[in-house]
């Protein structure tokens, strides 16, 4: 078995309805074709890099899984023929991996931290860049100290 991370882009337009359909679509894939979902990250609505089927925007999906090639054949097929899917791109990240540790994995995905834990780290680099400021204006206080000489 191998380890499998697929990220698509969905159209931002689509309809709550439609958009729990194709995710629902996806996770089927991966169950019918004898696949392993570890992770399924909705990352949310963003702004892409370039215009995609005439869209500024597209709704980010990051799925990692376990499963053989033809898991990721038949899942890319779907995603080809889907007209609500702007783009996707499939990387493999492990070659052999065990079920055990596919298992391992996805009990970790559910325990990660939530963005809330990740804002708790934030205050601290903040007050690193004004330190880093503070700084910088003593350096430049210096440097007008001698101009006037």
């Amino acid at each position: 078995m191998r380890k499998y991370e697929t990220v698509f882009i969905s159209d931002p337009d689509l309809q709550d309805q439609t958009r729990t359909d194709l995710f629902d679509k996806v996770r089927n894939i991966i169950a019918k074709e004898n696949g392993y979902l570890i992770d399924f990250d909705d990352w949310g609505s963003k702004k892409l890099s370039y215009e995609i089927k005439k869209k500024l925007r597209g709704h980010y999906v990051c799925v990692t899984y376990g499963g053989s090639g033809e898991l990721v054949k038949e899942l890319e097929r779907n995603l080809r023929l889907s007209d609500d899917v702007m783009k996707f791109m499939t990387i493999l990240l492990l070659d052999h991996v065990t079920l055990e540790q596919l298992e391992k994995e996805a009990e970790e995905a559910k325990n990660k931290p939530q963005k809330s834990d990740e804002t708790d780290d934030a205050p601290d680099k903040e007050g690193e860049v004004e330190e880093d400021a503070s700084e910088e204006e003593d350096d430049d206080d210096t440097e007008t100290d001698e101009e006037p000489e």
